[in-house]
């Protein structure tokens, strides 16, 4: 009896600190959400941009994604419109005298990146300085790196430049392993999202699209290293085919790198740069603190609004979120903005590799209400493909940088036959009775009947003609012409220009700026829709299981995009456009 009190009691113990610190950990969140803070800049300050988290094209106001348990406060993570409008600020802010590019591996698109490249390209037109330094630059760091006016190496550092690898994961081989049959039903020879599930390896038509896609975003990232360090291309691949980057001296020998630093010996140059002695303190602000300072150019009062629609992530039915497009979600967003008097011209921002495409209808529907009355301009982000072309293609101008995957134009449907799976592997049978012919149209648990595949397949041919039909219409094309460059088939920006797809090279404040044009406002304020939801209700929803499981995330950091791979799948309902496959590019 002794030693069940003593197991109660200490059992009682572990719950009521748990209880005590998750009420701290809260109580943290909320009060680091709940400060206003007021950031002053000191002169001779130097804007630090480290990007070694996630870049979402708006930050995220979900505390629980944020929060740091060790430091018990939050990182407010910036957005890509705060890096975008922060780096316009320190363009006309007389405080800032440079920027400190501080760099490794950044987790993000390359589209993201070339927006963010081009954006500190027009801030040193301010005659600012830009230095970059790192102990290790990965391809897509360097290629931001190499806009600045010196690029600075840890003497023991090192450089990745080799090409770009497109991997693919499938899926097959696990299939057969667990005696599930995977059936397909797809339009378009290219359409290549259901071959992980059909193949061991990319088909012909595959390979062809991937290395036409992946060839376009090497060479658009050579091109700019190219003019920016004085190495010609032919050069640049062959230092990247015979891995002539292997250590800092290798960097200065083909002018990767201007020297090799310490990191103290950099501050120095940084004193230097702004004036300062070599013992006066370095006054550097963040990307998060600066987005608080207030902006040194003041706009003048008004009413006028240009809407930003973010259309974010796989397009679903329903409600959606931050990282989620949800076609009633951004419905209402889109409704809300054409409703709204003071709003002048939309711009639709999208990065998403598709999804449903009943969703996907949903919300071209409502775009095209809007386009008839005011004006309609798309930005495309790292992926505007399938689906996320399909909303698209409404638009009156498509922006795009020459690094967006987009195109993928064909639709598909996945019915997964469990039979074997639950009868060899479980032991599990199934019986049933039906009322008619077809009740029981259709089922996960036995093969399609050969009727049930050409149902499925007349709703795939219907779907595919109206998604081309869409794209004729708002691109001014005939349905010919947009079949031949559909078909599944995944383009790069550059390409997509080409053929039709897209209309400009240029990031969100492009879009933004056409926008104004076409309204013929040249004073007005951005209206960010859909709203982001309060912390305190994000936080509610977390805890009750209504958000994603952000401790998931930050355990599996990259490899998370692999569980939601999973977890789409075994979610999918309906005719699905979207990108073919996930692709890791190393």
């Amino acid at each position: 009896m002794k030693q069940f009190f003593k197991f109660m009691f200490a059992s009682m113990l572990g719950i009521f600190l748990t209880i005590i610190i998750s009420l701290l950990i809260f109580i943290g969140i909320i009060s680091s959400f709940s400060k206003k803070e007021v950031v002053k800049v000191e002169p001779n300050t130097i804007l630090h941009i480290k990007l070694d988290k996630k870049i979402y094209d708006r930050a995220s106001k979900n505390p629980v994604d944020l929060f740091d348990i060790m430091k018990m406060n939050v990182n407010k993570n910036p957005g890509l419109n705060d890096i975008l409008n922060n780096i316009e600020k320190a363009k006309n802010d007389n405080k800032i005298k440079g920027i400190f590019l501080d760099l490794s591996n950044i987790a993000t698109g390359f589209a993201t990146i070339e927006e963010i490249r081009n954006q500190l390209i027009d801030f040193k037109k301010s005659g600012k300085f830009i230095i970059s330094y790192s102990d290790y630059y990965s391809q897509k760091s360097y290629y931001l790196a190499t806009v600045a006016d010196k690029i600075y190496l840890n003497p023991e550092g090192n450089i990745d430049f080799k090409g770009l690898n497109a991997e693919i994961l499938f899926l097959k081989g696990l299939l057969n392993k667990i005696d599930v049959d995977v059936q397909i039903v797809r339009h378009g020879k290219y359409k290549s999202a259901v071959e992980p599930f059909m193949l061991d390896k990319m088909s012909k038509a595959n390979k062809e699209q991937t290395i036409t896609f992946v060839s376009t975003l090497w060479n658009q990232m050579l091109k700019g290293i190219s003019k920016s360090r004085n190495i010609s291309i032919k050069e640049l691949n062959n230092i990247a085919d015979n891995l002539l980057i292997q250590n800092a001296n290798d960097a200065i020998k083909y002018k990767f790198i201007d020297n090799k630093l310490y990191k103290d010996e950099l501050f120095s140059e940084l004193r230097t740069k702004i004036g300062i002695s070599n013992k006066a303190k370095l006054n550097f602000i963040s990307l998060a603190k600066y987005t608080s300072a207030p902006n040194p150019i003041k706009k003048e009062f008004t009413r006028d609004r240009i809407a930003v629609i973010y259309a974010l992530g796989d397009i679903k039915s329903g409600k959606g979120n931050d990282q989620v497009i949800g076609s009633e979600t951004i419905s209402k967003a889109i409704r809300k903005a054409r409703l709204n008097k003071n709003v002048k011209a939309i711009v639709l921002r999208v990065n998403s590799p598709g999804g449903s495409a009943l969703a996907s209808e949903i919300i071209w529907r409502e775009l095209s209400l809007a386009r008839k009355v005011k004006p309609l301009v798309a930005s495309f982000g790292d992926y505007a493909a399938s689906g996320g072309y399909y909303i698209s293609c409404v638009t009156d101008t498509i922006i795009a940088s020459p690094n967006t995957i987009t195109g993928s134009i064909g639709v598909f449907g996945i019915i997964p036959n469990f039979k074997n799976f639950f009868n060899n592997k479980l032991g599990v049978t199934f019986d049933n009775v039906k009322t008619n012919k077809n009740s029981g149209f259709i089922s996960v648990n036995r093969p399609m009947t050969a009727y049930e595949r050409s149902v499925v397949q007349k709703n795939i041919e219907n779907t595919y003609s109206t998604f081309v039909n869409h794209v004729s219409e708002g691109r001014n094309m005939s349905f010919k012409e947009v079949d031949n460059i559909g078909q599944g088939r995944v383009w790069a920006g550059a390409d997509a220009k080409k053929i039709g797809l897209i209309d400009d090279f240029g990031g969100l404040n492009k879009a933004i700026d056409i926008a104004a044009e076409m309204a013929n406002i040249k004073n007005y304020r951005l209206l960010s829709l859909p709203v982001q939801k309060d912390p305190l209700t994000l936080i509610l929803e977390e805890m009750s299981g209504n958000s994603q499981n952000s401790m998931l995330k930050t355990k599996l950091g990259d490899n998370y995009k692999y569980l939601m791979y999973f977890e789409n799948l075994m979610n999918l309902k309906g005719v699905q456009a979207r990108l073919p496959f996930i692709i890791n590019f190393n």
